[in-house]
């Protein structure tokens, strides 16, 4: 991680593609484009590796978001599930849309725990969007039981999990959409670009006339569309797309050097007694972005986290203090009632988030430290590191 470790002629041929077009719109200009669609062919690819029916790429990770809440009739005074650990456009996305994000726990996958879902469940509960942190699984098979059961929307937000899967299953397509980011420092990157995902054809209809301005890309001639639903512009462009194209086939090569990676730390942190691992629900499907472990208490945590920086361990996360990952530091969205926070007029539905206790998701997130797992590693590289790690811990 990320895909921009390597950047080759392979990204250079698909965004040369679009260069000698001229045509960098994804849409229309059939002619002048000489056959060249980067997004279609993206989408065609991403649905393939997937394995779902459709695909529609984006701007962002953030917009794929706000497309899959639209498509789904997410909106004003809909309360929607999610965790307090995430990145923070998970909540941004929910927000703009109108609806009310409401934090259930964490448990030891980092990702939303379903008993906590169960019972923060309401009549005006419209949907759950588990987010697969750090690139591996929330207990997702359990969490699409709890909605099937309640009549609730699962939407995935599997912005940094992409070529990560369940029991064979890829992430993303379990609910009735999914979402991903492919920004710059994604495992796969477009540059700035996202994707969101269904087996619906319905919601797929709505996802990508949202997207652009309630188009509904019937027929060739753009000035003769009709507009279905008043939509805004997510639109990915085809240099974007382009050189998603060339990343997405490199996706195999990558998740497998992350594991190989992420198996030789794991192996040497294992033989530390006071470190314990994440719970991942199906350690196959890992995409191996990140290497979780978990300290006794959250001093030891802190006390490590600032040893392993100055040791010169670079990509070590303490997320507790980090100020786009976790609902503490969200000074900005605890505060949102009456605070002015948002562009717009403050919505009479948002909660007050000021009190908010969740001492379950503190005690986890206090006690943890991420380590991430880089792509251009040498043996040697990688060996220096392990020898750093074990020197903080005494060994």
């Amino acid at each position: 991680m990320p895909g921009f470790e390597i950047f080759g002629d392979e990204e250079r041929k698909e965004v040369l593609d679009v260069l000698d077009t001229g045509v960098l719109m994804r849409y229309n200009f059939d002619g002048p484009r000489k056959g060249i669609w980067k997004a279609k062919e993206f989408e065609e690819n991403l649905c393939t590796r997937l394995g779902v029916k459709h695909a529609h790429l984006c701007s962002s990770g953030t917009s794929a978001l706000c497309v899959a809440l639209a498509a789904c009739g997410i909106g004003a005074g809909d309360e929607v599930i999610v965790p307090p650990f995430t990145f923070v456009a998970t909540i941004e996305a929910i927000l703009f849309a109108g609806a009310i994000p409401v934090f259930a726990d964490i448990d030891d996958t980092l990702c939303l725990a379903p008993a906590a879902v169960e019972k923060t469940i309401t009549s005006k509960t419209k949907a759950v969007v588990p987010v697969h942190m750090c690139g591996a699984m929330a207990r997702i098979d359990e969490l699409k039981s709890i909605c099937d059961k309640n009549g609730i929307i699962l939407i995935e937000d599997a912005c940094q999990a992409v070529g990560g899967t369940f029991k064979g299953k890829s992430l993303g397509s379990f609910g009735k959409m999914g979402c991903f980011s492919f920004d710059y420092v994604k495992t796969i990157t477009c540059g700035e670009g996202g994707a969101a995902i269904t087996d619906d054809d319905d919601l797929y209809f709505r996802a990508h006339a949202f997207a652009d301005h309630g188009h509904d890309h019937i027929g060739s001639d753009r000035g003769k569309e009709d507009h279905i639903l008043v939509g805004t512009n997510y639109r990915i462009s085809e240099l974007n797309a382009a050189v998603g194209v060339a990343q997405l086939r490199k996706l195999d090569t990558i998740l497998d050097v992350q594991r190989k990676n992420k198996k030789a730390i794991k192996n040497a942190l294992s033989t530390i007694s006071e470190v314990t691992f994440r719970n991942i629900p199906d350690p196959e499907g890992d995409s191996a972005t990140f290497l979780a472990f978990f300290l006794p208490t959250e001093a030891r945590a802190r006390e490590i986290s600032q040893a392993l920086a100055s040791a010169g361990v670079d990509g070590c996360f303490y997320w507790y203090d980090n100020n786009w990952h976790y609902i503490k530091k969200w000074d900005h969205i605890r505060t949102l009632s009456g605070g002015g926070k948002m562009p717009q007029a403050d919505m009479e539905n948002v909660k007050d988030y000021k009190t908010l206790s969740l001492p379950v998701s503190d005690s986890i997130i206090s006690r943890t430290i991420c380590l991430q797992i880089k792509l251009g590693w040498t043996k040697e590289e990688i060996d220096s590191r392990i020898s750093k790690i074990l020197n903080v811990f005494g060994k």
